[in-house]
């Protein structure tokens, strides 16, 4: 007869904005848990995942073309800062004036 095997752990990385680490740390407190894989096991356990809606803004792709030396800009800084480089073009457009002043016309030569 095969012996029945034990459950195997997976580790599960993600990343978690630090409020919802010091409630994690709450509720292990709390519970009198050992460990935060206990809290995470316990949270999808009793988690609704029916009830769940994705809160998601309608996103649409579009391609520009940008110099070399703002490209290579863009991608270092999203190095340094440890996020995408769509993440800063996102917020770079979010931060310009709702009312935008005309730009200034392009001078022949």
């Amino acid at each position: 007869m095969a012996k029945k095997k034990t459950p195997v752990a997976n580790p599960v990385t993600f990343e978690l904005p630090l409020t919802l680490i010091d409630k994690i740390e709450s509720c292990r407190a709390k519970r009198g848990l050992k460990s935060v894989s206990e809290v995470i096991r316990v949270a999808l356990e009793q988690f609704d995942y029916g009830a769940f809606q994705v809160d998601r803004p309608e996103h649409r792709q579009i391609s520009v073309r940008l110099p070399d030396t703002l490209k290579k800009n863009l991608q270092r800084q999203a190095r340094v800062k440890r996020t995408s480089a769509g993440e800063l073009l996102r917020a770079a457009i979010d931060s310009l004036p709702s009312a935008a002043a005309k730009a200034p016309a392009k001078k022949k030569r």
